[in-house]
């Protein structure tokens, strides 16, 4: 059974229609990549997942066990979230608050669990370094290392290389699919789509309105919209 399933979805905000009659599913140890165009709904669709917004029509199903704690999530990072004046100990540590409930401070397993994810991620010699005096890699690095916190199960990753320089774009990637390769399933927002190709078991496209393709990237760069989009470079006019 797929870990999460859509079925005819549609989404929009204040009753205007973003996308409609989305259609995939993702099973245990795919690596989806959403691709697209600038306001086709891609962030929108990662809102849904993540149950921050409701749909408008159609369901969302998890299935193969998941629960709802099990979705880690690294968004896009926003100008406070890069100025964040705490230890990226205290950053990584953070991704077990799910788990805490009411306790009012982290257990061994968690704090083993949060230096784990550190040193998988090759950040330990940083743990006590301030946040916000990184660099972006560096940054983000620690911030996947908050969502491994949250789950090894399912992360929902929205442009985890915006902004960074190439190098640290690459080294990022990498990173992703070496947790991938581990079991890790990943849902990831891209518009490198050089990357996603390289990477990404799966594509879904997500065009105005509606899916322009969803299956294999084997079979996504042979379709018309895999050509076209690739052939501009991921941002077809």
């Amino acid at each position: 059974m797929p870990q999460l399933s859509c079925k005819n979805l549609s989404l929009g905000y204040d009753g205007k229609v973003i996308v409609s009659n989305l259609s995939f599913e993702v099973n245990a140890g795919d690596y989806l990549c959403i691709v697209g165009e600038n306001g086709a709904g891609k962030s929108t669709l990662m809102k849904a997942l993540l149950k921050l917004i409701s749909p408008m029509s159609g369901e969302i199903i998890k299935g193969d066990g998941l629960a709802s704690n099990e979705i880690g999530y690294l968004p896009q990072q926003t100008a406070v979230q890069k100025d964040f004046p705490a230890s990226v100990r205290e950053v990584v540590r953070s991704g077990c608050l799910n788990r805490t409930g009411l306790r009012p401070f982290y257990s061994y397993e968690e704090k083993q669990m949060a230096e784990d994810n550190m040193a998988k991620l090759g950040i330990t010699e940083l743990a006590k370094r301030c946040y916000r005096e990184l660099s972006g890699g560096q940054k983000q690095r620690a911030l996947l290392a908050r969502a491994l916190c949250a789950t090894e199960k399912i992360l929902l990753l929205d442009e985890p290389a915006a902004g960074l320089d190439p190098n640290a774009s690459l080294e990022m990637y990498a990173i992703i699919k070496q947790l991938n390769d581990s079991g890790t399933t990943i849902i990831l927002i891209s518009h490198d789509i050089d990357a996603s190709v390289k990477y990404a078991s799966h594509i879904l496209h997500v065009g105005r309105q509606s899916a322009l393709f969803f299956g294999a990237t084997v079979d996504y760069v042979k379709s018309e919209s895999g050509r076209l989009f690739a052939g501009a470079g991921g941002n077809p006019q």
